[in-house]
């Protein structure tokens, strides 16, 4: 006896991945990229952010990247990815970054840390419906399902989301009046999706 079943579910995002790019030019040259550095890291660790974990640079071959404008002119810029655990907190960085004109960010990824323990609970969920099914289906053969002689794991065959591809972002209410009155910004994330598919054959008794 053969059955395939399928088990699923919704998982909110608690690893936030954004992309942050500062530039000179961004600021119209009053600050260097060192200077909007070390504004950066003030403004992120007064929102209680750890920069040591969650800060580093994207670019590591370099320490920062050069673009030749004309032959007399270097425009400096710098990419670093910031870790974030909810969309409140990426909506109050996107805000506050704001007002010392860092504004080139984006969202690159979202990802849930429990993916993994979740997938194997869904893979046992998967199996149990299977049998389940089985039990319907020869319920009116009158006859058992027995123990299970093979079982294939076909999520990864089917290629479904792998926990970490960008999900929907939507950024909306953000609207900065002055330089030193804005509003804040609600993020809302689409959840991630974390799915198993089994097929599995059962003896008949």
């Amino acid at each position: 006896m053969e059955t395939s079943a399928i088990a699923d579910t919704l998982v909110v995002p608690n690893r936030i991945h954004l992309n942050i790019i500062i530039s000179e030019k961004d600021t119209k040259d009053k600050y260097s990229v060192e200077e909007l550095e070390n504004l950066m890291e003030q403004k992120l660790k007064g929102l209680g952010i750890n920069t040591n974990q969650n800060l580093s640079l994207n670019d590591l071959a370099s320490n920062f990247k050069k673009y030749f404008i004309k032959e007399s002119d270097v425009i400096k810029s710098k990419s670093y990815n910031l870790v974030v655990e909810n969309a409140k907190m990426a909506g109050s960085i996107i805000a506050e970054l704001e007002t010392i004109e860092i504004s080139n960010i984006r969202v690159v990824k979202t990802e849930n840390s429990e993916y993994e323990k979740i997938k194997l609970i869904l893979k046992s969920n998967a199996i149990a419906k299977a049998k389940i099914q089985a039990e319907f289906m020869t319920k009116p053969l009158k006859q058992k399902v027995g123990n299970a002689i093979f079982i294939s794991d076909l999520t990864n065959v089917k290629n479904f989301d792998d926990g970490g591809s960008l999900q929907e972002v939507v950024v909306t209410g953000y609207s900065r009046k002055t330089k030193q009155e804005y509003k804040p910004i609600d993020v809302e994330f689409q959840k991630i999706k974390i799915e198993s598919i089994v097929n599995v054959k059962f003896k008949l008794e």
